[in-house]
């Protein structure tokens, strides 16, 4: 087998166990606004209770075969499933695409998988959970014991971001900022270091900005939106482009 073919199987490969996770996500983005377990009960049809079998649970085929319905009931099912599915099987490649064949690639999925999680729930709830924050903390962990040379920049992105939220949020007594918020850049900024936790900052408000103003538009949304999804997406270009950008930009200034 030649080596093209070799990749093409390893990338067919990473898109599959993302669609696995994503059908875990689907539990996630279910169970933890009910502060539910996420391991038991096992997946069931939420109108009629069917107890789903392993073979309606092959992520995104099931879904189709079914035609979007369930088993038993015949009840609609949400497109949320097999999206979300989708989506974190796509991301992954697009990860390993960027990023390469590495240890770093697996944190950024797993970074990914946790980003989606939050940015479904807090564009639902405009709340993010901290057990999210806490996974993606111990995930900057990783990250900085891959990058041990470069730790202190980890250590310093801590506090480059939420330090400035956290007085926001002291400031105007919480109506400015989200605490989810402020844990979120604590996590991400260990993750991707003082710099790259600038970026994300930046590039997420400028996102969060142009989109509300557009929904704000178009279908009247309230003024106050949950900057999470906004910060996610930010949190997710930097850890795969940011390092390239950022050198462009200081080369930039050094001109």
């Amino acid at each position: 087998m030649s080596v093209a073919a070799i990749t093409i199987v390893l990338y067919i490969f990473v898109f599959l166990f993302g669609i696995v996770i994503g059908s875990f996500l689907n539990v996630c983005i279910y169970r933890i606004p009910l502060k539910e377990s996420i391991v038991f009960p096992h997946s069931h049809c939420m109108t009629c209770g069917y107890q789903l079998r392993w073979y309606d649970l092959v992520p995104l085929f099931s879904f189709l075969f079914l035609r979007g319905r369930c088993r038993k009931c015949h009840t609609k099912l949400s497109l949320q499933y097999p999206l979300v599915e989708g989506m974190n099987g796509a991301l992954y490649v697009i990860v390993f695409l960027a990023n390469g064949w590495n240890y770093m690639s697996v944190v950024y999925c797993l970074l990914t998988s946790a980003l989606i999680v939050l940015s479904i729930l807090d564009f639902r709830t405009m709340e993010i959970a901290d057990g999210i924050n806490l996974f993606i903390l111990l995930l900057g962990i990783a990250a900085t014991l891959l990058d041990l040379h470069a730790w202190k920049d980890h250590v310093i992105g801590m506090f480059s971001v939420s330090v400035f939220l956290l007085v926001i949020y002291l400031i105007t007594v919480g109506r400015g900022i989200g605490g989810g918020d402020i844990k979120l850049m604590f996590g991400a900024g260990l993750l991707l270091g003082w710099k790259g936790a600038v970026l994300a900052f930046f590039l997420g408000c400028i996102i969060g900005s142009v989109i509300h103003l557009i929904r704000m538009a178009v279908s009247h949304a309230e003024h106050r939106l949950a900057l999470g999804p906004y910060l996610s997406v930010g949190i997710w270009f930097t850890a795969l482009w940011g390092t390239p950008l950022i050198d462009w930009y200081i080369g930039m200034i050094k001109m």
